[in-house]
């Protein structure tokens, strides 16, 4: 069948992947001039299926109010008289339970650790380079209060069986050496071995070059202005430029913008866009520069190493559709940076970004189908579209096709939230 995939991120792209694999005709819309352009362009780097968890979580409410007035503080919040942003707080705040915790955690991991497998499969079938590492991540605590929490996170990679483990500073220092220049400043860390990381724009212009040689045509420069129904099915996709296009079925990963896409056909997807930034500079000492990622807890920042670069990202800014490059983010992140691995890259050289990350108030991406016959989401990944999108594209493109997945997949529609209602 033909299908139409709305959005050319790397979720898009990686849905295109495995649909075309599947053997059918596909076409990806995207407005922008190439491929992962927008929040796929510079994000952390991180494919971190250990560090899945959802940001609702018990004691979240608590901690927010702190970040909220900390100088360098992880999370901002931007008064909106906007009642989606607070609905959708409303809903992320009541899976602030320890059940709602376990529950969303464990879809999360289920699917991230897919996903990694997935990665790993595409990789050696095709040989894709994208500048990445397989030496995993290092959660970084610098206080004993933070450490105590680990058992928090482990239960849920215990049940899965996902690998780490709890490290005392020389133990850090031995994972990422260059941390034995600021040894004061942490007291431990938790070390997940089978993460990596990559350059995520990199990977999905080249992933889209490989979905051209199977077949699939991209049509660039093309906005998507709406859809039109019929009888329960979706009939049309509306150009920016009022063409209709049509296809046999249609997958909705437009990131942050599918809510308003799918609004008027009654579909109300609960994710809002939360802003991230990052900072993209070169090497400057080899030795004095982190080997893979390491997340910096107080600052919920990552710094990753991306080939000859070093990748800064982090922060949480609910400031609705905004794309303003704000100075104290900056800031946030060249302090991480500074405090943790000062003397491996100069900020003055760092390129800085913003993007929007689609978020889910339970922290799993909407993945599957609507009630619309032939009508797919693939979005709502937050900050784990990198990690989650092979995954999301393999496990979609089965259920396209009509085949059992090969993970559960019934918990990952929209269908879970008519469910909780």
């Amino acid at each position: 069948m033909h299908v139409l995939v709305l959005g050319g991120g790397v979720v898009g792209v990686t849905s295109a992947w495995y649909l075309a694999r599947a053997g059918h005709q596909v076409t990806v819309l995207d407005r922008q001039p190439g491929a992962g352009l927008e929040t796929s362009f510079a994000n952390a780097g991180q494919v971190s299926p250990g560090y899945s968890a959802p940001w609702a979580a018990p004691g979240i409410p608590i901690k927010a109010l702190k970040w909220l007035m900390m100088r360098h503080r992880p999370l901002v919040l931007w008064p909106r008289l906007e009642p989606r942003l607070y609905g959708w707080l409303a809903r992320m705040l009541a899976n602030c339970t320890e059940e709602a915790y376990q529950r969303n955690k464990g879809r999360m991991v289920r699917l991230a650790e897919y996903s990694r497998d997935a990665l790993r499969d595409l990789r050696r079938e095709t040989g894709i380079a994208y500048d990445h590492r397989e030496k995993g991540t290092l959660q970084l605590f610098r206080t004993q209060k933070q450490l105590d929490h680990v058992p928090d996170d482990t239960r849920v990679l215990d049940a899965y069986g996902v690998p780490y483990a709890v490290l005392d500073p020389a133990g850090c220092i031995a994972a990422e050496p260059a941390l034995a220049h600021v040894s004061g400043s942490f007291v431990g860390g938790l070390r997940l071995p089978g993460d990596e990381t990559g350059d995520a724009h990199i990977f999905t212009q080249r992933l889209a070059a490989l979905c051209e040689g199977h077949g699939v045509r991209f049509r660039y420069d093309t906005a998507v202005a709406g859809l039109r129904r019929e009888a329960g099915a979706v009939t049309g996709v509306v150009t920016g430029m009022g063409e209709v296009l049509t296809a046999d079925a249609y997958v909705a990963a437009l990131g942050s913008y599918t809510p308003a896409l799918l609004r008027p056909l009654g579909i109300d997807l609960p994710v809002y866009p939360v802003k991230g930034y990052s900072l993209t500079l070169p090497v400057a000492d080899a030795e004095a520069a982190p080997v893979s990622t390491v997340m910096d807890e107080t600052y919920k920042v990552a710094i990753t190493r991306l080939g000859d670069r070093i990748r800064v990202g982090g922060t949480a800014e609910l400031a609705g559709f905004s794309h303003a490059l704000r100075g104290p983010r900056r800031e946030t992140l060249v302090r991480s940076l500074a405090d943790l691995f000062p003397n491996g890259g100069d900020p003055a050289k760092a390129r800085f970004w913003t993007g929007l990350r689609p978020m889910t108030p339970d922290g799993t991406p909407i993945v599957g189908r609507t009630a619309f016959s032939n009508l797919f989401t693939n979005t709502g990944h937050g900050t784990l579209g990198w990690t989650m999108a092979c995954g999301s594209g393999r496990l979609l493109a089965d259920l396209m096709s009509g085949c059992s997945p090969e993970i559960a997949a019934d918990d990952l529609a929209i269908g879970r939230y008519r469910r909780a209602a």
